[in-house]
């Protein structure tokens, strides 16, 4: 092989480890998130009484203090000594894991870090729900059980767990976007293998249900 072959290959080589290096880099962005925000003045009462559904979303996307606060009080760590969440768990398996659909991408909430790791740079919010407003939301939770974590259960107990621990998650969705002004709805009219082949999720993790946030449409 001459030298004029050598540099060749060699040039080829260097751009495909660049390539492969962006690449990387993109996929696996981790955005550190704020503190939760304790001075919210609506009482427990208040929110339980203002809590619904709603369906129409304004497309504003949510400033990051939103968002960290929206993820600490679905599933945060508020017991930092013991890694105790904002919403029970089964034999405190925590097999929930809450997945973030936006426009740059899909994100895995980390509560342990409190940070939002992107797994995906594709923007997936179409393939969250069969709803037209998922994909002008600015968010979609995407609740996914990791069976791998739940080697304690098994046959129907497996799914009936997840489903309960999701409800929990998604209960506190709904009281932290009553008390701040949110719109929000779950969702459970998703294409879920279509969806999990998006998010190259592992056949152990299963899909339980969805849930869209945003600032409501006015």
């Amino acid at each position: 092989m001459n030298k004029k072959n050598i540099l060749t290959i060699s040039i080829i080589l260097t751009g495909v480890f660049i390539l492969v290096g962006v690449i990387w880099a993109q996929e696996t962005v981790s955005v550190m998130l704020l503190g939760p925000q304790m001075e919210n003045d609506k009482p427990l009462m208040q929110a339980l009484k203002e809590r619904k559904t709603q369906r129409d979303f304004s497309s504003k996307d949510l400033p990051l203090q939103v968002i960290s606060d929206l993820l600490w009080a679905a599933n945060g760590i508020n017991r930092p000594l013991s890694g105790y969440r904002t919403a029970p768990s089964t034999m405190n398996m925590q097999e929930i894991d809450i997945y973030v659909a936006k426009s740059d991408g899909l994100y895995l909430y980390v509560a342990k870090e409190n940070i939002l790791k992107r797994v995906l740079t594709e923007d997936i919010r179409g393939l969250t729900g069969k709803q037209l407003f998922v994909k002008k939301a600015p968010i979609n939770l995407i609740f996914v059980a990791d069976l791998a974590k739940m080697g304690k259960t098994s046959g129907d107990d497996t799914l009936f767990y997840a489903a309960t621990d999701t409800g929990f998650i998604s209960e506190n969705v709904y009281l932290y976007c009553a008390s701040v002004g949110l719109a929000t709805v779950v969702r459970g009219w998703i294409d879920k293998p279509e969806l999990s082949k998006a998010m190259k999720l592992r056949t152990n993790q299963k899909i339980i249900l969805a849930q869209t946030v945003g600032y409501p449409e006015k």
